[in-house]
């Protein structure tokens, strides 16, 4: 095991089992702490409300609100004009004198802070980048938070489900 592991517990739903539930506590672009509702984080066992962690899953997604103040503060951090590229409205002209952001999830225990390979993704066509998260669809995952593959990349997830722990490393694996 990696020496600067960290680990988060591991929540249960009912109506869900399949799934891994984590505390998602907060979000950081660059330094700044996101101003978030409760509601957005809140883990609810009953409704399926809260924040997965999937590996089958590409984009990460965020309910409604919590996306918003995300792409917000992100916003705020890097000069438009911004355009939408098929589901992601945060994209960008990706200059090398550029600075960008980083981003961190801030979980029960633990700060995952994304490299920048993490955070954005690059078109094939052209020279911009978009912000590599996109808003719950409207339909039975509205009320969930995706944390998707593309941010678990180059980190190692270790899922101890029988003790109900996450445990993160950040690991180079290019």
């Amino acid at each position: 095991q990696p020496k600067n592991i960290r680990t988060t517990p591991l929540l249960k739903s009912p109506h869900r089992p399949s799934l891994y539930y984590v505390n998602l506590t907060g979000v950081s672009v660059g330094r700044v702490p996101v101003p978030i509702p409760p509601e957005c984080l809140a883990f609810n066992p009953n409704t399926g409300a809260g924040t997965i962690i999937d590996s089958g899953t590409v984009v990460t997604r965020f309910v409604q609100p919590l996306y918003e103040a995300i792409r917000n503060e992100f916003v705020k951090h890097v000069k438009g004009p911004f355009s939408t590229i098929g589901l992601f409205d945060t994209c960008f002209e990706a200059k090398a004198e550029v600075e960008l952001p980083s981003l961190t999830l801030h979980f029960e225990g633990l700060s995952m802070k994304l490299p920048m390979e993490n955070t954005f993704l690059h078109t094939s066509a052209g020279s911009h980048a978009c912000l590599a998260i996109a808003p719950a669809p409207n339909n039975v995952n509205a009320a969930m938070n995706v944390i998707a593959n593309l941010q678990q990349q180059n980190h190692r997830m270790l899922f101890d489900v029988a003790n109900s722990r996450l445990r993160i490393a950040r690991e180079a694996c290019n």
